[in-house]
């Protein structure tokens, strides 16, 4: 499961996002928001009169006298991108609602500013008195957020009481496995393999509630239910590590069979448990599969290997194995390609690079192109790099093949200098172009015009400008991720 790592500036987002998806899948359930839908009407229609309307309404909705009223006003406001609108009636409501929800998230943000568990527990004791625990169900979240904050840090300090005192604290049932599973992780982090089983299972179990279909049919539910199969492998892991071996094996197993979760990783780490149990027959089985996959990692491939000898006795035949494994691979790799090459028009963008040159899309037509989309804080986008730095390399005597790395989505304020500093200690050859906000839409443009919704995300662009294949993420090894793009790339070129 992956958990929420609440700031102080996601803190007001985050809350909008799932609350209001919450609302959104419980219109079964709930009166129908008549005035979200006459609103969204006004904001979809091109009609001049329509968008007058609009303005109309959201300007009444600003100075109503609920909160809720004034919180929409804000939501719509953002989604027309007029930010000095939305961040001024923010400011209004702080200051007319002193005692809402939108000034005890504010609040709040002091608690996540402290660098240190006792600071944070000062802060939420002078929180709590000014903001009461209130509300009811999933109102109550902003209250575990913040004491899932204090016991992660607290767990990270190896306070392990402190951490179990404040983590008890949670409320809202769907939302515990989250919790559960960020503290989990704080004391794994430490080495408290103990605490770590507790909190993980806990969180699996949470999930499994809601996984097994036994309550309502909402979204809260689905939050809760999508760690479910993730948190099995997690869980596998932990009693691995603690030499369980047995137990272990029953929720790899679970993960290796659930198709949410079956991948060369569940299944190397179910081979990892049997050859730890000396059953080498099934796990060479095992890891034969995710090494047939193509997204098996250089681990995996060595401790194929050593299977390999132990099960026939010799590598004898291995090189030849392998190279009609590879043989397999590629073939299957060439299908897949096949049925996801695209044909639509690269939108054309110019961007400064890191070293302040200006680089326009449009002028490398002729040539074939591959955007990638990163950022320093995106760990796939990070583990990616050894892979892209390898194709970069067999392509750089190409004239006519391009590889473009843009950063987006910056959280400092200091982005080009985080992306060179990065680029720089690492020594990879990449031409690096920012794509910052805009200081008025605060939107990161080219990001946004290639409806990007996850890094790393790559497109690759024929020499006319069209876009050919976009692909996002990053597993495996990176020796089937250059021949990914070397596939894609050789069959640009042909045409």
């Amino acid at each position: 499961m992956s958990t929420l790592n609440i700031s102080n500036k996601m803190l007001g987002l985050l809350s909008i996002i799932i609350l209001g998806s919450i609302s959104g899948l419980k219109a079964q359930t709930k009166p129908v928001d008549t005035t979200r839908i006459y609103l969204d009407k006004l904001l979809a229609s091109k009609e001049p009169a329509d968008k007058l309307l609009l303005v109309a309404n959201l300007q009444k909705l600003g100075a109503a006298d609920q909160e809720k009223d004034v919180d929409l006003a804000i939501n719509y406001y953002y989604r027309l991108k007029n930010v000095k609108a939305s961040d001024s009636l923010v400011q209004v409501e702080l200051q007319k609602f002193p005692k809402g929800s939108r000034a005890r998230a504010q609040e709040a943000s002091k608690i996540y500013d402290e660098k240190t568990a006792q600071g944070k527990e000062n802060a939420y004791k002078i929180w709590i008195k000014k903001f009461p625990v209130s509300g009811s169900g999933e109102e109550l979240i902003v209250y575990d957020y913040v004491v899932s904050a204090i016991a992660s840090e607290y767990a990270k300090e190896k306070n392990a009481a402190k951490a179990i005192e404040y983590i008890n604290k949670l409320q809202v049932d769907f939302w515990k496995g989250n919790g559960f599973g960020g503290v989990a992780e704080a004391f794994y982090k430490t080495g408290d393999l103990k605490n770590a089983a507790v909190y993980y299972k806990k969180a699996m179990e949470s999930a499994k509630t809601y996984y097994d279909g036994k309550l309502p049919d909402e979204n809260s539910s689905k939050f809760a239910a999508s760690g479910y199969p993730g948190l099995t492998m997690t869980y596998a892991g932990i009693l691995f590590e603690q030499k369980k071996y047995n137990e272990a094996l029953i929720y790899a197993d679970l993960a290796a069979k659930n198709p949410k979760t079956a991948s060369p990783r569940s299944n190397f780490q179910y081979a990892k448990i049997l050859m730890a149990l000396n059953r080498s027959k099934e796990a060479y089985t095992k890891l034969e599969e995710a090494v047939k996959s193509g997204k098996a990692n250089d681990e995996m491939s060595s401790a194929f290997k050593t299977l390999y000898i132990k099960v026939k006795g010799s590598d004898a035949g291995f090189d030849a194995y392998a190279a009609e494994i590879r043989k397999g691979i590629l073939a299957n790799l060439q299908q897949k390609l096949n049925k996801e090459i695209i044909n639509k028009p690269a939108v054309d963008f110019t961007l400064t690079d890191i070293e302040g040159k200006k680089v326009t899309l449009s002028s490398l037509k002729g040539k074939v192109v591959i955007l990638d989309f990163w950022a320093t804080w995106c760990g796939p986008c990070k583990a990616s790099f050894p892979a892209m730095q390898m194709a970069v390399n067999k392509y750089k005597e190409d004239p006519n093949v391009k590889f473009l790395f843009i950063h987006t989505w910056e959280k400092t304020a200091t982005p080009t200098r985080d992306a060179s500093d990065y680029i720089k200690s690492q020594k990879y050859s990449f031409e690096v172009l920012m794509d910052t906000k805009d200081p008025d839409s605060k939107v990161n443009k080219v990001v946004t015009d290639y409806k990007v919704s996850g890094i790393p995300s790559k497109f690759v662009i024929d020499p006319a400008g069209n876009i050919r294949f976009n692909l996002m993420g990053f597993d495996g090894s990176n020796e089937a991720a250059v021949d990914e793009i070397s596939m894609m790339i050789d069959m640009i070129k042909k045409g």
